[in-house]
């Protein structure tokens, strides 16, 4: 159920617009500015849209567009205006919104990172991709694990961004960290649709978790993004499902409490408890161990693949970005509890 797309909101819903927007061609900081702008008046037409719409999402790339363009001129800082401009839209329009920014860093390769904020003007969350789409994206690879926040009517909510989607272990870090709901924003043009629909699809029902997800939409005479805005129940069944037509918003209602009943009262796939859970039915407690050679590998810094060596794109060269010189280093504050306010 989506409550007519959110017409007819329930007292424990929470009703989700996915902005379709228009791709754009970001190039100067004038680019910049009147993009800024665009999108801080579709938060105006969301709310307009929907009086009872929570949350608008828009998605990656939203203000600069498809060019993977690195110049500092163009880039955000979290004190920066563009930001600042969000917050004031969230504020004066009473709704919270979900934004995209490549974001300015002193030590390397920007960041492509993601922001909520609710409907005083407030920052819930921010995070940093994890996994950017190489060979073709030179952003630095986040390092502020998977945050989660509190959002419309004590909701949890985690975001991730494109790529990130395609790892089953990133929907299923938002769903141990309590989130109920889980947003996906994404660049993704149109070969990536089946990926798309069936991963989203698969991180709802394999996590009992909302998805919700969308696209850049239309073309900017080089790239055509495919909208696609898509909202899946914790079951896995989609609820609704965009079009291709840019600036559309698709709209749904969630209902977060009845993630809650799922996660609590389902026996036979309660997937997310019971990977922790192994046989309980034979073992007290099931068993609790890693079974996974991969994920012990990984912590130990020692992950390797059996056909690691052929293994044809290990930098950017193929889209025509230099080889990296430097390794990598953790930068940033990793918080170590699993609290909502933003927290990893």
């Amino acid at each position: 159920m989506s409550g007519l797309g959110g017409l007819n909101k329930s007292p424990n819903g929470v009703v989700i617009g996915l902005v379709q927007l228009q791709l754009p061609n970001v190039v100067t900081a004038d680019d910049l500015t009147v993009q800024c702008d665009r999108i801080c008046q579709m938060v105006a037409k969301a709310r307009r849209n929907l009086p009872a719409m929570d949350l608008a999402v828009f998605p990656e790339y939203s203000l600069h567009g498809l060019s993977m363009d690195t110049n500092p001129e163009i880039m955000c800082r979290l004190d920066g205006p563009e930001v600042a401009a969000f917050q004031k839209a969230c504020q004066d329009h009473r709704i919270w919104g979900c934004f995209s920014i490549m974001e300015y860093n002193p030590h390397g390769n920007p960041y492509n990172s993601g922001i909520i904020i609710d409907d005083t003007g407030e920052l819930k969350l921010y995070y940093r991709k994890l996994h950017p789409w190489i060979p073709v994206e030179p952003w630095e690879p986040g390092n502020l694990g998977i945050p989660v926040c509190e959002g419309p009517n004590g909701s949890t909510i985690a975001l991730i961004i494109c790529h990130d989607g395609m790892f089953p272990e990133m929907a299923r870090e938002c769903a141990y960290k309590g989130a109920e709901i889980m947003i996906r924003t994404a660049g993704y043009t149109a070969p990536i649709r089946h990926s798309w629909q069936i991963t989203n699809q698969a991180n709802a029902f394999c996590n009992l978790m909302y998805t919700a997800s969308v696209c850049m939409c239309g073309s900017d005479s080089t790239f055509d993004s495919m909208g696609e805005g898509m909202i899946v129940n914790f079951d896995g069944t989609p609820l609704v499902m965009g079009s291709d037509r840019p600036d559309e918003i698709i709209t749904a209602e969630v209902r977060p409490d009845l993630v809650r009943e799922a996660r609590i009262h389902w026996g036979v796939e309660n997937n997310i408890y019971q990977f922790g859970h192994r046989g309980y039915v034979a073992v007290k407690g099931g068993a609790q161990d890693c079974p996974y050679t991969y994920m012990q590998d990984l912590v130990n810094g020692c992950y390797r693949l059996p056909w690691e060596d052929a293994v044809i794109h290990k930098d950017g060269t193929a889209c025509g970005f230099p080889p990296p010189t430097r390794t990598y280093e953790e930068r940033g504050v990793r918080s170590e509890g699993r609290g909502k306010a933003g927290k990893s």
